[in-house]
């Protein structure tokens, strides 16, 4: 239970902290609201009614969303690699290496094909 109580005491300090700072901003944030402020923020593209059967959408969300989701997991297989490190010897080097190299590929592909160029 001892090894627990750092972890739980970060939780409480990061908790706190958040719950910090949205009432601070609520008690000394600016008041003045206009149409603007309280509008939906959709991306930077102007809101438009939809059909009921939805719309069109560009692929570069899509793109964007699947990049996003790439690289997450990603940084998810590295945390627990990173902390194990020394238990995995030169297997898990080489396997991570291959890892890397194979989302390095899917980067540079995506790279050279523009689905990193926002218009």
């Amino acid at each position: 239970m001892n090894a627990y109580v750092p972890i739980l005491v970060l939780g409480a300090i990061a908790t706190a902290f958040a719950v910090f700072s949205v009432v601070m901003a609520a008690i000394i944030g600016p008041k003045r609201y206009n149409r603007a402020k309280l509008e939906a923020y959709e991306c930077g593209v102007e809101a438009t009614p939809q059909p009921a059967g939805g719309g069109r959408f560009p692929i570069k969300y899509y793109l964007t969303a699947m990049l996003f989701i790439v690289f997450d997991i990603e940084i998810v297989f590295l945390y627990p690699w990173a902390v194990s490190f020394d238990a995995l010897g030169l297997f898990g080097l080489v396997e991570m290496l291959l890892f890397v190299l194979t989302v390095f590929v899917a980067y540079a592909y995506v790279w050279r094909r523009g689905g990193l160029e926002w218009d």
